[in-house]
């Protein structure tokens, strides 16, 4: 009981730094700013986040993670009205949500489905960021124990885990990975000071930055895709009428089952590197579907298909900061953009962030309860005015996005050479869209590598250049097992009943 009454008076003090003028204001532009970018074809939240990154350094940051939190909750949001209306999913994570959601605006619905959108998204929001406020410290404490060896293994976690869970595909994002590692290496090595991949060129000693990857791959990468695909966009016309919102908020207690099932689906999932919202919005809606009475409506209007993929990718976006904050390993492809803020304003995540930056950690987290409702009710009253930029012709919408994504690569470091490396990571990111190649864990290798290739060397000259010393502790253990079940777990349970086939032939 003494825990949860610290607990709560930690979160009050985060609330008292999270309602301060500034952070509210902040707040608000940045779930305007995210519904924006999750409606826009060709940004995302990752991306959006990427970009607001440098516009970012004057502020405190907290008021500047509290901003680009709301962006990511807006963003997702956002993606929720495309899926609706347009049958465009604005954001990976909310495809399900065009399964039944476009069927029940079809059907004159929009509104409904809509407000069951948003309303269940606000219930797995505020599902995950509780077991953010009640699990963080007692990870973090957990977390004081890690070593050299122990960061590495769990840096090694968090590899294996995209690998083995990250989709169907594991040698595409082994080689993504690769990639993203291979990328960490350039500029001064951390523990020797060497410079290493630098070709001679003077603008590469700095390394390469997380944002330009992304801003490069993810944003200009999904705009040529899109210009390549011709994209039109006709969708439902839609006002969000009062009273039918307020009925469907009454009702949703109605799915009170699958708001806790997905809402769990998504808790676990956005705490385990290299699952997400995505995973866990396609798993939710299966679930939903597989234990329905009704399994008939799925894919022609059910409310549950739109209720239960909506609160487990909010439940999972929300927990994905879990990990983030308490050992520095981000559980989604924004988490890691968040991370990379972090570090790039000098706070390092982790157990110690907990006692060295208490206002920083609780501030956040109080804002994201406020986040999460706020943006809720800016997306119930906007929604039709955001829905009617999608029908501006995306001859001029592309444009745009491309001169933001030029204007965050330049406001980075100000300089000429970053527009160039944006321009090639773009097209480097076309080419792994065009051949299904992830991204997410490319921009993950880049964020850790330097941190676990640091941890690995440190861990080599503890041992004098032995690997057992990952073997060592307890700790260390269980983490190197989990690595090697995460890695070869999916394939193994994909493949029983050919394994047992096999070992019964040999019988």
């Amino acid at each position: 009981m003494d825990f949860f009454i610290d607990q709560l008076g930690l979160l009050s003090d985060g609330f008292s730094v999270a309602l301060s003028l500034q952070n509210m204001l902040f707040l608000l532009f940045g779930v305007g700013i995210g519904i924006l970018v999750g409606v826009l074809p060709g940004l995302g939240a990752a991306n959006g986040v990427a970009i607001l990154l440098p516009l970012t350094f004057g502020l405190e940051p907290v008021t500047a993670m509290i901003m680009l939190t709301a962006t990511y909750w807006g963003a997702l949001l956002g993606g929720s009205i495309t899926s609706i209306l347009f049958n465009i999913p604005g954001e990976p994570a909310a495809l399900p949500t065009t399964f039944d959601g476009h069927p029940m605006a079809l059907q004159g619905k929009a509104s409904e489905a809509m407000a069951l959108a948003f309303s269940s998204s606000a219930v797995g929001a505020m599902i995950g960021t509780l077991l953010l406020t009640f699990a963080a410290s007692w990870i973090a404490d957990f977390g004081l124990r890690f070593g050299a060896p122990e960061y590495f293994a769990i840096y090694l976690l968090a590899f294996a885990s995209f690998i083995g869970m990250g989709g169907p595909d594991p040698i595409k994002t082994l080689i993504s990975i690769m990639v993203g590692l291979g990328l960490s290496t350039i500029g001064l090595d951390t523990v020797s000071g060497d410079v290493r991949m630098t070709f001679g060129l003077l603008d590469l000693v700095k390394g390469i930055s997380f944002m330009l990857v992304v801003i490069g791959m993810i944003g200009i990468g999904e705009l040529l895709i899109t210009m390549e695909s011709n994209l039109e966009l006709r969708g439902v016309a839609a006002r969000m009428d009062p009273r039918v919102v307020l009925r469907t908020i009454i009702s949703l207690p109605r799915y009170w089952v699958a708001l806790i099932r997905s809402a769990a689906v998504g808790c676990w999932m956005g705490v385990l590197p290299g699952s997400g919202a995505t995973i866990a919005s396609m798993m939710s809606y299966g679930f939903a579907r597989r234990f329905s009475a009704n399994r008939e409506a799925f894919g022609k209007g059910a409310r549950e298909g739109v209720v239960s993929p909506e609160a487990a990718d909010h439940a999972a976006a929300t927990s994905a900061m879990l990990p983030t904050l308490t050992l520095g390993i981000p559980g989604s492809g924004t988490a890691a953009v968040l991370l990379g803020g972090l570090l790039m304003w000098g706070l390092q995540p982790g157990p110690m962030l907990f006692v060295s930056q208490p206002d920083f950690v609780w501030g956040l987290v109080g804002s994201m309860y406020l986040g999460n409702l706020t943006a809720v009710v800016v997306v119930l009253l906007s929604a039709p005015l955001f829905a009617a930029i999608l029908r501006i012709p995306f001859a001029y919408i592309g444009p745009v996005i491309l001169v933001i994504c030029m204007i965050g690569a330049f406001a980075i470091t100000m300089s000429l050479f970053d527009i160039y490396m944006t321009l090639i990571f773009g097209l480097l990111g076309y080419l792994f869209k065009k051949l299904d190649y992830p991204i997410a864990p490319l921009v993950l290798a880049l964020i850790l590598g330097d941190q676990a290739e640091e941890s690995f060397r440190q861990s080599m000259i503890l041992s004098g250049g032995g690997i057992g010393i990952f073997w060592e502790s307890t700790l260390s253990k269980v983490l190197m097992t989990c690595a090697a079940l995460a890695l070869l777990g999916p394939a193994l349970i994909k493949n029983r009943a050919l394994i047992t086939s096999h070992l019964r032939n040999r019988g």
